[in-house]
């Protein structure tokens, strides 16, 4: 009997943190995907960078995504930022391992983690992914203005 209490209480606990954990989590599912025509990814690829995004948005608690796109002339220039003023610049990295998304959330009263302004929309939020080789994963490596 002991241990089945003991169970039922390790249960509730777990089962209690993870619903309150699912709560604080950055909403991404509904976020609604727009994909332009690329001469330099597949249709796959930049729905991997999209997931990869949405994947990443789960840790901005607080907050929803509502937006999330891909156009090759916004990615270009994303792209072209990195590599001459960001991180990029400091690596050797292939400009077609580098994909840009752009994307719309809000923010909701808590103000994410507090660095988000409290009950806002942050719109044409920039997203910056590389990969190793032509058939790599992506990686989020970069966000924001």
């Amino acid at each position: 009997m002991k241990n089945l209490l003991r169970f039922i209480i390790v249960v509730a606990v777990v089962g209690g943190t993870a619903i309150l954990l699912m709560n604080q989590l950055g909403k991404s599912n509904n976020a609604q995907v727009s994909i332009g025509e690329s001469t330099k990814f597949s249709e796959v690829e930049i729905n991997e960078a999209v997931s990869k995004v949405k994947r990443k948005f789960w840790g901005f608690r607080g907050c929803e995504l509502t937006e999330i796109w891909y156009t090759e002339a916004e990615s270009d220039k994303i792209a072209e930022d990195y590599l001459n003023y960001g991180d990029g610049s400091e690596k050797n990295i292939d400009k077609d391992n580098v994909i840009g998304l752009l994307s719309n959330f809000k923010v909701d009263s808590s103000g994410g983690d507090g660095s988000l302004e409290p009950n806002s929309t942050y719109t044409e939020w920039r997203w910056v992914l590389i990969r190793n080789s032509e058939n790599g994963k992506w990686h989020v490596k970069d966000w924001g203005y």
